[in-house]
């Protein structure tokens, strides 16, 4: 066993637990990132196996659109470094592999287990923080109705801590970078979270946000207050987790006062690049921000249609 998979298997820092304590909990917190939903039958057959797989398993659905790994890949991370039960595992369903058909898994510093596929941007926003990410023995090699039926077994070797499920490390080499100043989720109010890095403008000043072929007004705020109605507003986000580096990774959102920022942008799909510029002199005095408006970009047209086809 590589000194990874040693790692993974017994853990270092605060998440590592005794039997004794590992005996305790009556119940374990179980995420699943899917791209399919409650009412699904394929979440109904995965959570009958993952019942005779881990039967004190609480299982807790989180819904991204069909193969959107880029917003999987934020919802793992978001809830595998967010606060939490130590003993909890999140796990990932989304995509198909394209060239390496076996499972994953890595531990958080705190003890948490990621357990899922290698596919698009699923572990791109949560690698850096963990240890000793390997392969499984479990091998999803029949398409995806095959790797949604032997998923519960590879969380199952992992939450038992089998030493003969860990096999070689996973080269971070292979894991694709999160992608910077784009789209990375919507939330259910029409909140864009972005891997916007730092605005163009100071607080009260108003920037041009381009997505795809979409443009609008924002006023970049301190996050403090709602945005008054109809108002489009660019402020640090309510998400991100710690790093490594004893920081806080924090997610600029786009958000709409009383509406959502997601229809305001014509519904951009995770990935979709978003382009800021500073607000033109003769625009100030006329500049509505109640909508968006479409608008001839090409530069970010062409890359947004590059984002797309990209995605897993």
């Amino acid at each position: 066993m590589t000194d990874a998979g040693r790692g993974l298997i017994h853990g270092h820092g605060p998440g590592r637990r005794g039997a004794a304590e590992r005996r305790g909990p009556v119940s374990r917190l179980v995420h699943l990132v899917a791209d399919y939903g409650a009412g699904d039958l394929a979440f109904a057959e995965f959570a009958q196996r993952l019942a005779l797989a881990l039967p004190d398993a609480v299982l807790h659905l989180t819904p991204v659109a069909p193969n959107d790994t880029v917003a999987a890949g934020f919802c793992v991370a978001q809830l595998a470094l967010g606060p939490g039960p130590r003993d909890r595992l999140v796990v990932h369903d989304v995509g198909v592999p394209v060239d390496d058909h076996r499972f994953c898994a890595g531990r958080t510093h705190d003890g948490v287990f990621v357990v899922g596929p290698k596919t698009g941007w699923s572990w791109s926003f949560v690698a850096a923080s963990l240890d000793g990410l390997c392969h499984l023995d479990v091998v999803a090699d029949g398409g995806r109705l095959r790797a949604r039926d032997v998923l519960p077994a590879a969380v199952s070797h992992v939450s038992h801590r089998h030493s003969h499920a860990i096999c070689d490390s996973v080269a971070r080499s292979s894991i694709p970078p999160a992608p910077e100043g784009a789209v990375v989720y919507a939330d259910g109010r029409g909140d864009l979270k972005t891997t916007i890095v730092v605005p163009l403008a100071a607080i009260g000043e108003r920037v041009v946000v381009h997505i795809g072929v979409m443009s609008a007004v924002a006023v970049v705020t301190d996050g403090t207050h709602e945005p008054a109605p109809g108002e489009l507003a660019l402020a640090p986000g309510s998400s991100g987790w710690p790093t490594r580096d004893g920081g806080h990774q924090r997610f600029p959102e786009l958000s709409v006062g009383d509406g959502s920022a997601y229809d305001r942008f014509a519904q951009p799909p995770s990935g979709s690049p978003i382009e800021l510029r500073p607000e033109p002199l003769d625009r100030r005095a006329s500049s509505s921000p109640a909508a968006g408006r479409r608008t001839q970009h090409p530069d970010a047209s062409i890359s947004g249609r590059r984002a797309r086809r990209s995605r897993a």
